[in-house]
C-alpha cells in the first residue's frame, strides 16, 4: 500500500488532485481512498488531504501519520508546517517550486531523506495560462511512485477531463498539454539525500536529464563509496558526486 499526504491552501486544488489521483487509480483496479482532513477552510488557509492506493482492501480508515510520500502544493508552507512530519525514512518529499537548493534545505534542516522538485506552476501558466499546478504535479507524482504506468495516467486523465470540462474543450487540451509536459519533457530537478549503509550522500545533485529515474536501481550502478565521494555509472556515463 501507499500513503500519501497533500499540503497546500484552500484553493489551490490539494483536495482536488488528492481525489483525482483516488479516481484515476481506481480505474486501473486498485483499492483507493482519497479524502481531506477537514476544518475550517476558506482560501489561502492551510489544507491536508490524503491517499491510500492499495492492490488489496483497505481496512484503515484514520488519517495518514507516516505517509510514504508527501506533496506540497505551495512552497510557503515549507516554512510554517511540518510538511515532513511522519514521512517514512525512504519515503520522499515532492515539492511545487522554483526554489533553490540553499532555500529548501533552510527551510528543512532536519529532513535528510528524498526530496523531488518540480516547477508545476511554471507548467501550468504556460500550457493553461494561469496557476494550476495539480495537473502537472499528479502527474509528477504518479511518475515518481509508479502507482500506474504513463498510458494509464493518459486514458484516465483524458477521460476524467472530457467528464469535468465537457464544454470547456480549451481547458482539457491545456491540462492534458501539461500532463504530457510533465511526463514527457520536464526539466524537474531531483534533490536527495542517498542512503548507503549507515551514510547519506549530502552533495545535492540537480538540473540532470530525466531526474526523476537517475536514482533507480535499475537505472544506475554504485561503484565505489568513501568519506569524500560516491561513483557510480548511469547509463554508460561516469558521474563522481562529492559528499
Amino acid at each position: 500500500m501507499i500513503e500519501i499526504r497533500w499540503h497546500g491552501r484552500g484553493g489551490q486544488g490539494a483536495k482536488t488532485a488528492s481525489l483525482l489521483l483516488a479516481d484515476i487509480a481506481f480505474n486501473t483496479g486498485k483499492y483507493i481512498q482519497g479524502f481531506p482532513e477537514y476544518g475550517p477552510e476558506r482560501m489561502g488557509a492551510p489544507i491536508t488531504a490524503y491517499n491510500r492506493i492499495s492492490d488489496k482492501p483497505i481496512r484503515n480508515h484514520s488519517n495518514i501519520y507516516e505517509p510514504d510520500y508527501v506533496v506540497v502544493v505551495d512552497d510557503t508552507l515549507l516554512s510554517t508546517v511540518d510538511v515532513t512530519n511522519g514521512l517514512k525514512e525512504n519515503g520522499a518529499l515532492i515539492i511545487n517550486t522554483n526554489l533553490g537548493e540553499s532555500e529548501i534545505k533552510k527551510n528543512l534542516p532536519n529532513y535528510s531523506g528524498n526530496i523531488y522538485t518540480i516547477d508545476a506552476s511554471k507548467i501550468s501558466l504556460d500550457c493553461l495560462g494561469a496557476n494550476f499546478p495539480n495537473t502537472s504535479l499528479l502527474s509528477a507524482v504518479i511518475k515518481i511512485t509508479n502507482i500506474m504506468s504513463k498510458e494509464d495516467l493518459e486514458k484516465n486523465m483524458l477521460a476524467s477531463f472530457k467528464h469535468k470540462f465537457a464544454k470547456k474543450p480549451e481547458v482539457i487540451d491545456g491540462n492534458m498539454k501539461a500532463l504530457k509536459n510533465t511526463l514527457d519533457n520536464g526539466k524537474e530537478r531531483l534533490i536527495f539525500r542517498y542512503k548507503i549503509k549507515t551514510s547519506f550522500v549530502k552533495r545535492v545533485y540537480k538540473d540532470c536529464e530525466d531526474p526523476f529515474y537517475v536514482f533507480e536501481k535499475e537505472i544506475f550502478e554504485l561503484f565505489d563509496v568513501n568519506e569524500f565521494e560516491v561513483s557510480i555509472k548511469r547509463n554508460e556515463e561516469m558521474y563522481l558526486i562529492k559528499i
